[in-house]
């Protein structure tokens, strides 16, 4: 590798890291891709919604070979008090087709895969290497990496960081700031495996069928966060988020609340009987888009988590990095083929088409995890489960009888002006 000179090297084998470089791999650039785990996804167990329309444009045919869970038929939405949820569910009508719009995935089997098509197309992957450092001269511009194999600088016109959301890397360079804890989500997690038969059971799925359940109420405490639940071929994911600003201000440690919401018997009885595999941890953005770092300099571009690209609503920060990837990939060779010097002026091009991207797709809603967490997830959680509990438990009472607790509840603890502005969203929102 000493001496060796790269058009482009991307460090980390993720969804933004795999798109990039096998993005340029196929337009015959000479790509070196630089990965610290044993393989792409080992470090990643995660579950993730994959839009196939963003995996489409880099390869067409994936559902041929790609390691897909299950296509994902219905969301389900619980809100938990202690003992209880109130749920709801929504079926698509549209995923019943030969090519589903909506697929679940888990990133360990499926990085492992993407970083296959990366070697087919070309690209030299180098696992169990760390970068320690960007290269850069005099003036500051990025000439290549060191890492922990050779102390000798690896060369390439362009550098493209896809280490996640830490960016390490890059702060270290100076080129951005380190994520502060209210712009960054600790999500903890646990695998349980089951045999298919029974998670279709449990969960009245066919075939390949898939469920995502999300959760809310008093499970984060009163917290910034909530629970989820993926159903996989063979297991069944479950973890919580939750903002590591939060987590610090209550001092909460995370796998106690992944034990409590575990514990709960809307969870229990889907996880009866599995065998527990790995938990795992790992940070996720939720500072939202217009809170993105600089995603370009002098040789250099940040993609994928780093440049804050996820929406919590519809959970597509893996289609979102793959295309910030593939973008990224787009611009650098755009630039290279119009023979012009790698600039930070030419490399502007990455940002307005990324801006474009986002602007065209549906855009993040980060405000929901920071809008008065105590009453949405503690409060409401409750007296929506207590209003329930009181619909359904008739016990010879009148109506005025029955709800004239539930209301006052929702009075004393919201307060009237929170529980008129509650119910006048609502009213909007039907």
């Amino acid at each position: 590798m000493i001496g060796d000179r790269f058009d482009a090297i991307v460090v980390g084998a993720g969804m933004a890291g795999n798109a990039a470089a096998l993005s340029m791999a196929k337009r015959g650039m000479k790509v070196l891709q630089l990965e610290r785990g044993e393989y792409s996804g080992s470090k990643n167990t995660q579950n993730a919604i994959l839009n196939p329309e963003v995996l489409e444009g880099l390869i067409p045919d994936f559902r041929a070979d790609a390691p897909l869970e299950r296509r994902l038929v219905e969301q389900r939405f619980w809100m938990l008090d202690e003992r209880s949820h109130v749920g709801l569910r929504y079926r698509f009508h549209h995923c019943n087709g030969k090519r589903p719009d909506r697929y679940l995935i888990l990133r360990t089997r499926f990085d492992r895969w993407f970083s296959a098509k990366v070697r087919e197309a070309g690209a030299t992957v180098l696992c169990q290497t760390s970068v320690t450092e960007l290269a850069q001269n005099r003036t500051g511009r990025v000439i290549g990496v060191r890492t922990d194999r050779q102390r000798d600088i690896i060369q390439a016109d362009v550098v493209v960081i896809a280490e996640g959301v830490n960016k390490s890397l890059a702060t270290r360079a100076g080129f951005c700031a380190c994520p502060k804890p209210h712009e960054v989500a600790l999500v903890v997690k646990q695998v349980h495996s089951l045999p298919r038969r029974i998670i279709e059971a449990r969960l009245n799925l066919k075939r390949d069928e898939g469920v995502m359940i999300e959760t809310t109420g008093t499970i984060s405490r009163g917290m910034s966060g909530m629970g989820f639940i993926y159903v996989n071929k063979d297991c069944i994911s479950l973890g919580i988020a939750c903002l590591v600003s939060d987590l610090q201000r209550a001092g909460e440690r995370p796998y106690g609340i992944l034990e409590r919401f575990k514990r709960h018997s809307s969870v229990l009885r889907l996880i009866e009987g599995s065998e527990p595999n790995d938990y795992s941890a790992h940070l996720i953005p939720e500072g939202g888009y217009n809170g993105k770092p600089r995603l370009f300099g002098e040789g250099w571009v940040l993609v994928g988590d780093a440049v804050q690209l996820n929406n919590v609503v519809r959970h597509e920060d893996s289609s979102l990095a793959i295309a910030s990837g593939r973008i990224a990939a787009e611009a650098i060779f755009r630039v290279k083929s119009s023979g012009d010097p790698i600039t930070p002026d030419c490399l502007s091009v990455y940002e307005t088409m990324l801006n474009q991207f986002v602007a065209h797709s549906k855009k993040p809603f980060p405000a929901l995890l920071h809008t008065r967490p105590e009453n949405f997830r503690l409060t409401h959680a409750q007296l929506i489960a207590k209003a329930m509990e009181n619909f359904a438990r008739l016990e010879g009472t009148s109506d005025a009888k029955q709800d004239g607790p539930t209301s006052a509840s929702f009075l004393s603890s919201c307060g009237w002006s929170w529980s008129v502005r509650d119910a006048f969203r609502r009213r909007l929102l039907r």
